[in-house]
């Protein structure tokens, strides 16, 4: 890619700067683009994903944490120059930008915070109805595992509790600038047509984590925290142990512990 060395990679931010162009259109092209009319591309570096995204009937943004990346798509992006935003992803106020608006969600993700990264959007799950973009490899097979795998967890459980994950391709670590020591997955997310649970949505959470962070016990064990009536904890599902749960048995589990009478 023509200007690669203008923008140093920052191994502090995990920069591994994409240069393959046909990856770059191939990322793009993830989106469907139906039911919302932003874009915003979370780490853009030198813009290889950026320039296909403003090709297309859509309103690209970018957000970036680098200052010499910022710098580099100012001068090279002219088009874009009032949406592209200096800020760190993780602590900015999105509203800031989009109001309530429907949004999606892109990116080649630095490893260090792509589960993060994840989380917030779940967090904003009412406007994000789409988000595409590449992992380390590992993660993106674990966000998009179903239960009974050894990766499934709190990240697969929660993400496809809203949406429908898919694991599109593999990208071999050749292609960046530096390449990284593993392979990238990327994955596509859209949101479920009622992503609304049956069930308390902030106890689902707290019950999935708290199953998870001992996930070789069953859930008799691991759901103490809960104060379990002994009626509940006879029921034949907290005999199990958290990986052997899909979605829907996290749900019926939660209205299980929601309705309790202890």
């Amino acid at each position: 890619m023509a200007n690669q060395n203008q923008v140093r990679a920052k191994k502090h931010l995990g920069q591994h700067f994409l240069r393959d162009e046909n990856i770059a259109r191939k990322i793009a092209d993830t989106l469907s683009l139906n039911g919302y009319h932003d874009v915003l591309e979370i780490g853009p570096g030198m813009g290889v994903l950026t320039k296909y995204l403003l090709k297309k009937n859509i309103t690209t943004h970018v957000i970036e944490i680098d200052s010499e990346s910022i710098d580099y798509l100012k001068n090279h992006f002219l088009n874009l120059a009032d949406r592209i935003y200096e800020k760190d992803f993780l602590k900015y106020d999105l509203k800031e930008i989009f109001k309530d608006k429907p949004f999606a969600i892109i990116g080649n993700f630095p490893y260090n915070i792509s589960s993060q990264i994840v989380f917030k959007t779940l967090e904003m799950r009412n406007q994000i109805p789409e988000f595409s973009g590449m992992f380390q490899k590992e993660v993106a097979q674990r966000i998009c595992s179903k239960e009974g795998s050894k990766v499934y967890g709190i990240l697969s459980v929660l993400t496809q509790a809203f949406y429908d994950a898919e694991y599109l391709f593999t990208v071999s670590p050749t292609v960046f600038n530096p390449p990284p020591k593993v392979d990238s997955g990327v994955l596509l997310l859209k949101r479920k047509e009622n992503y609304h649970l049956p069930c308390d949505e902030k106890l689902f959470f707290r019950v999935v984590k708290t199953g998870f962070q001992q996930r070789r016990k069953t859930l008799r064990n691991s759901l103490k925290i809960f104060n379990l009536s002994d009626n509940l904890k006879a029921n034949a599902i907290f005999g199990l142990r958290p990986e052997q749960l899909g979605v829907s048995d996290f749900i019926k589990l939660t209205s299980l512990i929601e309705n309790d009478d202890n």
